[in-house]
């Protein structure tokens, strides 16, 4: 696995390249009287790694206010409980489950990850105690879509079809978008057109090949995503790793990665650059976060430097 030319104690890789400068300079260039939310809703039945013994999303309710008068669980009496409606709930699920991002210890290989984090040495009893889904920072900077299904003319590239390096060039070239050092890239295949339909959206996803994912990662991205469930091509190409760019973005380049990211409205309205503003739940050692991303379009005459 790399090690991070940002020290030995980096943990959140690439997301360093986001400076307060960058920051500001993309808070500056946002226009916030129109938001675009890039995230699902969460519910039961929704799309989830259960094919490979992952819980599903599940929630219930702890307190109902019939419920409330019927047990007296906080020794009130009926008519206090009748007057105070109060309700509460709990969910559980995969980490990985709706929007989220990846953490750098979620992909690696040989037993390590990001930053030469070791299983051996940095895993403890319940979790990783480095590159955890806590270290990764709030995330303001400027963002890139690349509409791969409407370049390809489609609503919905077909099932397994690997999006390409060139295939990602010609698009670029197409749209006239520039990925920068330090950019959110997100990738669009038409998937979610699918998300209500589980088996359909779940296997044989379209998505990025090794090469492709190179191309971005060296042109400076600093989070790569999309709107399916795993950004690259399942079934895997590469006989002898079963999730090759997850590998190479999180293990190898510190690259976290971002899915189930919803961007049928931005697609729709040719917001090929935006600013994206997006943070996680700060799960300790966990290997990923639901993220609520949201994409505000450039403000009239506003331009990156």
């Amino acid at each position: 696995m790399s090690r991070s030319p940002f020290g030995p104690t980096d943990q959140i890789g690439m997301l360093n390249l986001m400076t307060e400068e960058s920051r500001a300079a993309a808070w500056a260039a946002a226009d916030p009287t129109t938001i675009y939310d890039l995230s699902v809703d969460y519910h039961v039945g929704m799309p989830s790694w259960a094919g490979l013994g992952d819980p599903t999303y599940q929630i219930w309710m702890s307190h109902t206010p019939p419920g409330s008068v019927n047990e007296d669980v906080l020794g009130l009496g009926a008519e206090h409980n009748r007057h105070v409606t109060y309700s509460g709930d709990c969910i559980a699920m995969y980490t990985h489950t709706g929007t989220h991002l990846d953490a750098l210890n979620h992909f690696g290989l040989d037993g390590m990850v990001w930053n030469e984090v070791r299983a051996d040495q940095d895993l403890g009893s319940r979790h990783w105690l480095k590159n955890g889904a806590e270290q990764l920072p709030p995330v303001i900077a400027r963002a890139v879509l690349l509409d791969v299904a409407a370049a390809a003319g489609v609503d919905v590239l077909p099932d397994s079809h690997r999006i390409t390096a060139d295939e990602l060039r010609s698009v670029i070239q197409r749209q006239n978008t520039e990925v920068r050092q330090g950019d959110v890239v997100l990738v669009r295949t038409g998937r979610m057109r699918l998300w209500h339909d589980n088996a359909r959206y779940l296997h044989n996803e379209a998505g990025l090949d090794r090469e492709a994912a190179e191309l971005l990662a060296e042109a400076g991205a600093m989070i790569i995503g999309a709107d399916n469930v795993a950004l690259e091509v399942m079934p895997s190409v590469d006989p002898d790793n079963w999730h090759p760019v997850h590998t190479y973005l999180l293990g190898e380049c510190g690259i976290p990665i971002m899915e189930n990211a919803y961007l049928e409205d931005i697609a729709e309205a040719g917001l090929w650059e935006f600013v994206m503003v997006g943070a996680g739940l700060r799960l300790r050692g966990a290997t990923a976060s639901p993220m609520r991303p949201l994409a505000f379009p450039l403000r009239p005459g506003a331009t990156f430097r």
